[in-house]
């Protein structure tokens, strides 16, 4: 049997080095693939999540929202001025105030006051109590948004209540009062000169 030519066996010795790169280089570029693969799928899980945190984060701030469903306001009571007494509350039983500067159409409270007295907003439909109340629950349009009224008052919760049977934002500034089934009956202070506590805050 005759021996293989030498510049046969030299080609065909080529061809197998030139298969080892290029299966190398193939190797390279699955590599490489499956890394971008899996840098799109971070960004788009990322991506996801960014856009589930923001959906989050839509509810309003700075004030209490109650959903259409329910009662908004309730009859409750509080400790005002040392004495148990009937007071609007929300749904979740926390006192609820209104301020003497306000108007049936103009919220003086907004900004870092809402912070403090986050108004009681109402998401859709009509606000609704519990009970029969002798004045009339209506919405209207404030700085702080769809702002529930009661007699044509903005309502509004104080920060500084840490129960639902406390009312320690009577009072306060001379122009802050519990709102009560029939509205100033609790108080008859009337507003201070003082700037500072004007707001309540």
């Amino acid at each position: 049997m005759n021996a293989p030519a030498a510049d046969e066996t030299a080609t065909s010795t080529q061809h197998r080095g030139d298969r080892r790169p290029r299966r190398l280089g193939l190797r390279r570029h699955m590599r490489r693939s499956g890394r971008r693969t899996d840098l799109a799928r971070l960004v788009g899980v990322g991506a996801a999540i960014a856009l589930l945190s923001a959906c989050g984060s839509t509810a309003a701030t700075g004030g209490s929202t109650s959903s259409s469903t329910g009662s908004t306001v309730k009859v409750g009571t509080a400790t005002v001025s040392g004495g148990s007494e009937q007071v609007l509350t929300e749904s979740d039983g926390w006192t609820l105030y209104y301020n003497t500067d306000d108007t049936s159409t103009t919220a003086s409270c907004t900004g870092g006051c809402a912070g403090t007295w986050p108004p009681l907003l109402l998401s859709s439909g009509q606000p609704t109590s519990a009970s029969s109340l002798p004045k009339s629950l209506t919405t209207a349009s404030t700085g702080n948004g769809s702002q529930v009224e009661y007699d044509g008052h903005p309502l509004y919760r104080y920060s500084g209540d840490s129960g639902s049977d406390q009312a320690n934002g009577e009072g306060k500034g001379g122009i802050w009062f519990v709102a009560t089934p029939s509205l100033g009956s609790s108080s008859t202070a009337t507003p201070s000169g003082s700037a500072a506590a004007a707001n309540g805050y």
